[in-house]
């Protein structure tokens, strides 16, 4: 039986998602880190805030609860938070103030310690804002639009964010249909999961889903290897080849980074789109396919159409409908949920699960809410791939540590490149002006870190640049070493030395007091000052 082409579906017959401008933006917390994990991921909505009424947090109230289950609400509960509250009350142009009060919980606000008031534009808390109340519990404050739905099954994507429900809106949108769907996004955003989700969630699901990485393919064969060949096609070709397409037969073909086939390709998948057939390499007759066609892709196609790299008439068929996949830094709320998802698969791995289900609020939360509030300022321009590769190293270098402690090569990671927060304050603001760190010399570099105690953050905003430079300087210089340079003989010698006195070792072996701190709690010795 002839088989029917893919359906005659463009850009321009997309269906329009059928949103309303919300009236107004809702201001939410959300919890990213807290000593009980089991609390990450929990939301209190600030409502009255849009009424122009404040909300006051304590240990003791309000309550936070999933979304969309706000009868198994409870409030953050730790008791190192005082039962002073943290004051939120509206701001002007639709932001938000912060105001402490003396005596109260300390509080920093993306990055800050806040001793006052602290004003938060619409601009900040659209972009989100991370706050860390005691050391203890890291919330973000960001706002929803007021209609917002909780949303339903998750399809297999972790996080609970608006940008992750409206893909699983359009997910569930082209779930039952056969239009071909083109998803677009950075690398590392999970478009995969996404086509996965829309296979198993159609009819197709039973049938075969077969993923194909177009940019991995070679160029001599990728025509072979998508819609076959025949025995002595080429050289080499010993037996014929089924192709993807014809692997896939009944279910569906998932082929990644579209963008960089090339353009005989294109002609070729353009004509499989059209006529529902396929022509092996070396073969003179065509043959039938069943398959449900989803593409994927980083690129520009459009820019791409304009420099001559991609067909017009192959994008208007691919994209029978468009989904957009967030980059993670536009959905930083889900960054606790997300590390709390792989850092459980590591640890099962290791056996060590039961991390993540302490009975009671341990004196050292396992993932440290300063920590947490790096990776929600880190602007991950590797997105969720990147997440899950550094939560695997954060968790194996912790094994045996009570808590999950950064290597300086992670921290070097978080520090070269930060989401700035346009967030100001009561208390003077600090200038800085940027200079380019070939601007600073060997004998400066050294007088810096000699003035600020090998602080390095200190010693950074001396010279006037940032703390990746000051660590790639560090790294360059053939007098200069990092903690982590030392070996562990010279380290324990100048620790019996010095009698565990940690400034007296920072003046000695010239290297940052923090991470010098850190290599001591690894070998198990204790500063004095902490004994």
């Amino acid at each position: 039986m002839q088989q029917k082409p893919f359906a005659d579906v463009s850009t321009a017959a997309t269906p329009t998602r059928p949103r309303t401008l919300a009236p107004r933006s809702i201001p939410v917390l959300t919890v990213i880190a807290h000593p009980l994990p089991q609390r990450v991921g929990e939301r209190l909505s600030l409502m009255a805030l849009a009424d122009g009424k404040p909300v006051a947090l304590s240990r003791n109230a309000p309550d936070f609860s999933r979304l969309g289950h706000p009868e198994l609400g409870m409030p953050l509960a730790d008791t190192f938070l005082s039962r002073k509250p943290l004051l939120f009350e509206p701001g002007d142009g639709g932001g938000v103030r912060l105001r402490v009060e003396e005596g109260g919980t300390s509080v920093r606000v993306a990055g800050e310690p806040l001793q006052g008031v602290c004003e938060l534009g619409a601009e900040a808390l659209a972009q989100g804002v991370p706050l860390v109340l005691a050391e203890r519990v890291a919330l973000l404050l960001h706002v929803e639009p007021s209609n917002a739905e909780p949303g339903g099954d998750t399809l297999g994507m972790v996080g609970q964010g608006l940008g992750i429900r409206r893909v699983r809106e359009d997910v569930l949108r082209v779930a039952d249909l056969t239009v071909p769907v083109l998803i677009r996004g950075e690398t590392g955003t999970g478009k995969e999961l996404v086509a996965q989700a829309i296979h198993q969630s159609g009819p197709r699901r039973t049938r075969p889903f077969l993923s194909v990485n177009l940019g991995a393919l070679s160029k001599e064969l990728v025509s072979a290897e998508l819609f076959g060949a025949r025995k002595g096609a080429y050289t080499g070709s010993t037996k014929d080849r089924e192709g993807f397409f014809r692997a896939a037969h009944g279910g569906t073909l998932f082929l990644d980074e579209v963008g960089e086939a090339p353009l005989e390709v294109q002609v070729a998948l353009l004509r499989v789109l059209e006529t529902g057939e396929v022509y092996p390499v070396g073969g003179s007759s065509p043959e039938s396919v069943d398959v449900r066609l989803i593409t994927a892709t980083d690129a520009d196609l459009e820019e791409r159409i304009r420099q001559g790299l991609f067909r017009a008439p192959l994008l208007h068929r691919l994209a029978g409908y468009d989904i957009q996949v967030p980059p993670l830094r536009e959905r930083r709320e889900d960054l606790g949920l997300l590390f709390l998802h792989f850092a459980r698969q590591e640890l099962e791995a290791t056996g060590e699960v039961s991390r993540l289900s302490p009975e009671v609020s341990p004196a050292e939360p396992w993932l440290p809410a300063l920590l947490a509030e790096r990776l929600v300022r880190f602007a991950w321009p590797g997105n969720v791939r990147q997440l899950r590769n550094l939560t695997r190293q954060l968790v194996i270098g912790s094994r045996g540590l009570p808590c999950l402690r950064a290597t300086p090569r992670i921290e070097q990671e978080l520090d070269s490149a930060i989401v700035p927060s346009p967030v100001s304050t009561s208390s003077e603001a600090k200038v800085s002006v940027r200079r380019k760190p070939s601007e600073v010399g060997a004998e400066e570099l050294l007088a810096a870190l000699r003035a600020s105690a090998w602080d390095i953050k200190a010693a950074a905003e001396r010279l006037g640049i940032t703390r990746p430079s000051l660590y790639e300087l560090i790294d360059k210089s053939p007098h200069l070493r990092t903690a982590g340079d030392v070996s562990t003989e010279e380290l324990t010698r100048c620790f019996h030395e010095c009698q565990g006195d940690l400034d007296a070792m920072v003046k000695r072996l010239e290297v940052s007091k923090r991470a010098l701190q850190r290599r001591l709690k690894d070998l198990g010795l204790e500063p004095a000052r902490e004994r």
